[in-house]
């Protein structure tokens, strides 16, 4: 007889199910909210750091847009959203090199933890399009640590990338 090992998404719709089943059938309990107490912090992309500018300055956008980088940032270990975190974002686009200071802004995130950036469209460079992200600790409030991301886009022709950082106290 094979042995049935269910997945983490499998177990979490399963417990989806149930609690909406108890919450229509009007059987009483007590329901707490979930709690993200396993989250593991985000860890740094091998590179990550290429042509990053220290203290690149907040900008409404980089360049002349048409490209929406998004995404949230959270506290490892119980997953909660983290305002006002600096993100600093560059990347190859249609308007300049990775390496060039235009190519380069910060954002901050808002109250809930989420970030948002227009900039020119990114294009491959070294045979991928990808973006560069970080979460600075020296340029930002120093309460988490240092992480920098790059993500690999699926596709040149995609205009939106969302990459979220799972911050580790320093």
């Amino acid at each position: 007889m094979p042995v049935l090992r269910p997945t983490r998404r499998t177990m979490l719709a399963l417990t989806g199910a149930a609690v909406g089943a108890a919450a229509t059938t009007g059987v009483s309990a007590v329901l707490h909210p979930a709690r993200a107490q396993g989250i593991a912090p985000t860890q740094t992309m091998r590179g990550g750091a290429n042509n990053y500018r220290p203290g690149a300055p907040i900008v409404e956008r980089i360049g002349s847009g048409g490209f929406l980088m998004t995404g949230t940032v959270r506290r490892a270990g119980d997953g909660m959203p983290l305002p006002n975190q600096r993100i600093q974002i560059w990347a190859h686009t249609t308007e300049g090199h990775e390496r060039d200071p235009h190519s380069h802004g910060a954002t901050l995130t808002d109250a809930n933890g989420v970030f948002r950036m227009d900039m020119p469209q990114i294009v491959p460079a070294f045979g991928q399009p990808h973006g560069h992200l970080a979460h600075d600790a020296e340029h930002g409030d120093g309460r988490f640590e240092t992480v920098f991301l790059r993500p690999v886009m699926k596709s040149a022709g995609d205009t939106q990338l969302k990459v979220d950082f799972v911050l580790k106290p320093a």
